[in-house]
């Protein structure tokens, strides 16, 4: 089961602001009560928003009050509390679904959408169009889902790339995602990658930290298809055992078979596993081999200003 949209936490929301009326109260305070009347589960409370900051249930009802007191249904006496109005009860003893549709008949959460439209018009679009309208997410959803999508192609753009070098550069490329990561220092110091030809199943070495008081083996598979098997990592192990290693990640384009995921947990020496997943999703979020070309910052309001010594 998913989290229902933040529409469908309006009604219970002013529900329970009605069974406290006329009392503000704040709404970490009856949160539960709301996620009770919604009969959302405990699996369902845990999950969170792409950007893991918020749980979804917590995260679509704030967005649910905001909607709420900008039509009016909730009026806040100070900051932080809430109480049902008296357009929210006569809207409770309409009986009519309370949802977007149904705010729209107040002037001021017309004016609070047409203010949002004209916010979003950029300068590269004309003032006769108009942004997508989403009842399904909250703004923030939009944004972290638009940027995950742009990010989900942009992992794909790396796969692709790294597929259309050299083997040398992946190699290389290896290394210098360890070295982004934190491991050993400078490139000239901390990092190598093995002479190509006589490698004897190492590609690449680097100090764990910047003293070198433990080495960390390499081996980097660019394959398409193919998947790294159980033989392919024991290989890997083996060649440890010739340099004296105990830690090694096996890094490839592709992904591992079960065998080789078991393998590794079976053996006294740490290997670690990086799939083509893992592999780009490092790689962007250690700014190895992309850069920012966009910057939005979303503000939120700094409740610190406002008090009152």
């Amino acid at each position: 089961m998913s989290v229902p949209n933040y529409q469908a936490f309006m009604q219970p929301l002013l529900h329970v602001l009605n069974a406290q009326y006329p009392h503000p109260v704040k709404l970490g305070e009856i949160e539960n009560k709301v996620y009770t009347q919604l009969n959302l589960t405990a699996e369902e409370l845990k999950q969170r928003i792409p950007s893991g900051k918020q749980t979804y249930s917590n995260h679509r009802l704030n967005w649910a009050k905001t909607y709420l007191v900008q039509a009016g249904l909730i009026t806040q006496p100070k900051r932080a509390y809430c109480v049902i109005s008296d357009a929210g009860k006569a809207a409770l003893s309409c009986g009519e679904q309370i949802n977007n549709a149904y705010l729209k008949q107040f002037s001021s959460f017309k004016d609070f959408v047409q203010r949002s439209k004209k916010a979003n018009v950029t300068s590269c679009e004309s003032e006769t169009q108009k942004p997508v309208e989403n009842d399904e997410q909250t703004p923030q959803e939009v944004i972290e889902s638009a940027v995950e999508t742009m990010n989900t192609s942009l992992r794909d753009e790396l796969l692709n790339s790294i597929l259309a070098a050299s083997p040398l550069f992946f190699e290389n490329l290896v290394v210098d995602l360890m070295l982004a990561m934190g491991y050993g220092g400078s490139r000239q110091d901390a990092g190598q990658a093995t002479q190509y030809t006589q490698d004897g199943g190492i590609d690449g070495i680097i100090k764990e930290d910047k003293l070198g008081l433990e080495m960390i083996y390499l081996q980097a598979k660019r394959y398409t298809d193919k998947t790294v098997g159980r033989p392919d990592i024991q290989a890997f192990a083996g060649a440890l055992d010739m340099h004296r290693a105990k830690k090694g990640v096996f890094i490839t384009t592709s992904g591992f078979s079960k065998e080789a995921k078991a393998y590794v947990n079976m053996i006294e020496k740490r290997i670690v596993l990086v799939d083509g997943e893992q592999l780009s999703a490092l790689m962007l979020s250690h700014n190895l081999g992309v850069s920012t070309k966009y910057r939005f910052e979303v503000k939120a309001l700094d409740s610190d200003y406002f008090l009152e010594s």
